[in-house]
């Protein structure tokens, strides 16, 4: 611990922060934590400044995704915190780390209901795995150190410290600690070993890897081990970036709108690896491809939380262990003897014939869209999105090459695409940055194009409009055709938005105008916005994509 020295709260918070690595911090600034606004002053940490506190907290969650440690954002007491709490439920479902500090009122003011009060321990306690409020200024270091390990460690999530604004702005004479952040284990080989020993006693196993704890040589170790076992491989709901979707054993992915050959191979395996995944109802398709009460197939479950194991499935074998240790570990062995070649083979050839384009109607044909993006881009390219019928175009066609190459909410909250392209943007300037969002989307956190103008940020954001929310009215049309209710979209002209923030705009009405708007997008060099207008018949291919209907 360093030595001690008289600081306000602020110091002492953002003097931790600097400890710990911190280089960026996302806020929307209020009274309530002025000290630490203070702090900032000259600590060499960016302060990303945004227009409310749902982009803050959806921007320090892609950073968390994007360097494995945890994103920190400051928003203010009362509505500040009640905006920030869907990052906050997206961090918890996604698994990311994230620190979220909130402005509290002074604590001899509690329980009179003073203005902007709330007890953060209720409002966060099913949201995030801590929540706490720092009541002595002397102690903040502990907090923090504490959130920091709490936010990375096993199954990594947010946390939430709250600061009453008399404690940061009082004085203490305290040094800095030096809190563990958690480290992955080093040596998984045995335990590997006998993993694989188990899978080789089957004909059909599927190996499904998804959850936290990625990196791009997990990517590469995970190639390896699929070669090398010739075993097919199934990723994650918007985990598709931890293998090259070129390799010859991916098979898939476990989406939503999933390829209803891929769900019928979960039904058909007699045996199923899931690393890192929690396996949960998106992967499952409701839980209905797998029955929690009787599974079909034998289970062995790898994940970094010991909790995890029998949460949902009673696996047959379970190894408390980060994906990216165990998948290390799995990539050293030789070859089983056991030959899965055919039942491999026939995954990948199901997923050739899945991401063939299926023409859809109108001028502006997304399936094209996204197939010229897909081999136009970088292999490096940032794709992000947030939720919509748009979502399954992407999912379905884009082939993504890299790991760090997909920022996309598993909770399925609208308005992520944006704020993640964003955050995206700044870390990652020379990189191409493009956010998928549809109309409605969008139109929830697009006020965010004036952080991105502020910063530098230089996103491309494709928005589909087909003037509705295409999603909750494709369930509509399902089960009440006919009864349109709450689901029309009344939008601005996107582009000339665009360009009211100082950005590059344009609408694309046909399919064959793309890629040069694209293109002039590009060369623009700020941030820029292109309005796909999408046919409204497009409606009933989104319900085939999304798995609603018989392809």
């Amino acid at each position: 611990m360093q030595r001690p020295m008289t600081r306000h709260g602020g110091q002492i918070l953002v003097d931790q922060l600097v400890r710990f690595g911190v280089r960026r911090v996302f806020s929307v600034p209020g009274e309530s934590f002025l000290a630490a606004l203070d702090g900032l002053y000259d600590a060499g940490i960016d302060n990303i400044v945004c227009r409310q506190e749902g982009g803050v907290a959806m921007m320090a969650d892609a950073y968390g995704k994007m360097t494995g440690q945890p994103g920190v954002a400051f928003v203010t007491r009362g509505p500040g915190a009640t905006n920030a709490s869907a990052g906050v439920h997206i961090a918890m479902q996604d698994s990311t780390p994230m620190i979220l500090f909130v402005g509290q009122i002074r604590a001899e003011d509690r329980d009179r209901e003073a203005f902007q009060e709330v007890d953060y321990k209720a409002m966060f306690g099913g949201l995030c795995k801590w929540v706490t409020e720092v009541n002595h200024t002397a102690r903040l270091h502990e907090y923090i150190a504490r959130a920091f390990h709490v936010a990375t460690s096993g199954r990594p999530g947010p946390v939430v410290l709250a600061l009453p604004e008399d404690m940061l702005s009082a004085l203490a004479d305290v040094g800095d600690t030096d809190g563990p952040i958690a480290k992955l284990a080093p040596d998984l080989t045995h335990v590997a070993a006998d993993a694989l020993h188990w899978l080789s006693g089957f004909k059909r196993p599927l190996v499904v890897v998804g959850g936290p704890h990625w990196s791009p040589q997990a990517a590469i170790d995970l190639a390896s081990f699929a070669k090398v076992q010739n075993l097919p491989v199934a990723l994650g709901f918007r985990r598709q970036d931890y293998l090259d979707n070129r390799h010859p054993n991916y098979a898939g992915d476990l989406n939503v709108g999933v390829n209803p050959k891929l769900a019928q191979r979960v039904r058909d395996a007699d045996a199923l690896l899931v690393i890192g995944s929690r396996l949960g109802d998106i992967e499952t398709q409701g839980y209905s491809l797998i029955d929690p009460a009787n599974p079909h197939c034998a289970i062995l479950h790898v994940h970094a939380d010991a909790n995890e194991h029998g949460h949902v499935y009673q696996p047959d074998l379970a190894v408390t262990a980060d994906a990216v240790s165990f998948i290390r570990a799995l990539s050293k062995l030789p070859a089983s003897r056991t030959d899965w070649i055919d039942w491999t083979k026939s995954a990948r050839a199901d997923y050739d014939t899945w991401k063939t384009p299926h023409e859809t109607p109108g001028d502006v044909k997304l399936e094209q869209v996204i197939t010229w993006l897909s081999d136009t881009l970088p292999d490096d390219a940032i794709l992000t999105n947030g939720a919509g019928n748009y979502a399954a175009f992407l999912h379905r066609y884009f082939v993504y090459k890299q790991h760090g190459t997909q920022l996309a909410p598993t909770s399925g909250s609208m308005g992520y695409g944006f704020p993640a392209a964003i955050s995206a943007s700044i870390e990652y300037p020379d990189r191409t940055v493009v956010c998928l969002a549809g109309d409605g989307c969008f139109q929830m956190t697009c006020n965010e194009l004036s952080t991105a103008a502020q910063h530098g940020a230089t996103p491309i954001v494709v928005v589909v409009n087909n003037g509705r929310y295409g999603t909750i009215r494709m369930h509509q049309e399902k089960h009440y055709p006919g009864r349109v209710s709450g689901t029309i979209l009344a939008n601005p002209d996107f582009a000339a938005l665009a360009r009211a923030y100082g950005g590059h705009g344009e609408t694309v009405t046909k399919t064959a105008d793309f890629a040069d708007a694209f293109n002039r997008a590009q060369s623009s060099g700020t941030l820029a916005v292109i309005e796909l207008v999408v046919s409204e018949d497009a409606l009933s291919t989104s319900l085939t994509l999304s798995g609603l209907a018989a392809p």
